[in-house]
């Protein structure tokens, strides 16, 4: 990693540095979307100007990279995510005369393709006002990759977020600039908090790190435990497989065993949020309107006091 690209972002007179941490989610991610809009709303100020690192996973990288690379505000974010927009993302479903076990991801990616490159263009990743990584998971050589606009400014952002937002069953695999073959990185990581701390440190050396995380829901919906002993595949799928696999709360845990009092999380149960990625109706996207607002309601004076906005 070359650390002449970390330079332009320095600045000596801040000696706390921010990071934004951005969950994966599917539709949910736009809780965050609804929370920070409330804290630009009390603080006066974009969130592009309050952090000074983003990082995403999945839904959660998009959302990184338009504020990094776009500067867009909350408003902005909250027309990308609207239902016309979610609608182009999940164009042309495979699924819908098939039968449950089909072959194909349930959505062809078309259209969210041309989303992206409608917002994004052929801006590349080295052209963040900011710096920015997504998380994504590298199939053929079997690790995870984080994209990056310090460690590969040449990659595009289209096809950072296309990648870090391939989640398997719904999206193909993605094949990036490079040549490389990637999938969302929720399946690592759906809480990358960690992993911007530890880049922070590099971009900001000496400069204390302070890390805001925000997630998407957590599904608390119990499984019976004696039933699950006999399901099959089919039945793991019905009953939440991906969710349980991108599961975070573990790297809440050590996050905060980590970094103590300079680590902050906002996220909730789903309570009545669908679990499923891809709910666009328009109860479900209430549904996640108000959990946004909720979080705002508990966490919103304890995030003002620290990010001292």
């Amino acid at each position: 990693m070359d650390i002449r690209r970390f330079f332009k972002y320095l600045t000596p007179s801040k000696k706390t540095k921010l990071v934004l941490s951005f969950d994966g989610g599917g539709v949910r991610a736009i809780a965050a979307v609804v929370f920070l809009k409330q804290l630009e709303i009390a603080s006066g100020k974009k969130i592009f100007d309050i952090f000074d690192f983003f990082i995403g996973t999945s839904a959660g990288g998009i959302n990184a990279l338009n504020i990094a690379g776009l500067e867009a505000g909350c408003f902005e974010l909250e027309n990308f995510w609207s239902k016309e927009n979610l609608a182009k993302t999940m164009s042309k479903s495979f699924w819908d005369n098939a039968s449950f076990l089909q072959t194909k991801p349930k959505y062809d990616g078309k259209g969210k393709r041309e989303l992206l490159l409608e917002y994004f263009k052929d801006q590349s990743l080295g052209e963040a006002k900011k710096p920015v990584a997504v998380l994504a998971y590298d199939v053929e050589n079997r690790k995870p990759r984080l994209l990056s606009s310090y460690s590969s400014p040449g990659i595009k952002m289209v096809s950072a977020a296309s990648a870090t937002s391939a989640a398997p069953i719904y999206y193909s695999t993605q094949e990036i600039d490079d040549g490389t073959w990637l999938i969302d990185g929720g399946i690592v990581a759906n809480n990358p908090s960690l992993l911007g701390y530890s880049e922070a440190k590099k971009i900001f050396p000496g400069c204390e790190i302070k890390v805001f995380s925000i997630g998407a829901g957590i599904n608390r919906r119990k499984i019976n435990g004696y039933n699950s002993s006999k399901w099959g595949a089919l039945n793991w799928f019905r009953h939440d497989i991906l969710g349980i696999m991108l599961e975070s709360s573990m790297f809440d845990e050590i996050a905060g065993d980590l970094m103590g009092e300079n680590y902050l999380r906002v996220n909730s149960p789903t309570g009545l949020v669908n679990r499923r990625m891809d709910d666009t109706s328009d109860v479900n996207l209430e549904r996640i309107h108000l959990m946004g607002m909720e979080w705002w309601s508990e966490f919103g004076q304890e995030t003002t006091e620290f990010l001292n906005v």
